[in-house]
């Protein structure tokens, strides 16, 4: 991502939207080889309304605004989680 900076504002300004479209929690990560290259994993009541917010055209304009190309994207159903002590 060529401006960081610039597309985490856009971000920023929508997590109102990816709230009440059903996003609980995310990580923004960068590559440790590569900080241009940004991945973002989120959690989500249900996959639908993901599938449904990343589809959407609302999220096609947010893209635009923040300068960013539409990512791959990837819906996952999370078969197991830990913490280990």
């Amino acid at each position: 991502m060529a401006d960081y900076p610039a597309w985490k504002a856009i971000f920023d300004g929508a997590a109102e939207i990816r709230r009440q479209a059903g996003e609980i929690a995310y990580q923004v990560l960068a590559f440790d080889t590569d900080p241009t290259r940004v991945v973002h994993f989120s959690r989500w009541t249900d996959l639908a309304s993901a599938r449904a917010f990343f589809e959407s055209p609302e999220l096609v304009e947010i893209r635009r605004k923040a300068g960013v190309r539409a990512p791959e994207f990837h819906y996952l159903n999370q078969l197991e989680a830990g913490i280990l002590a």
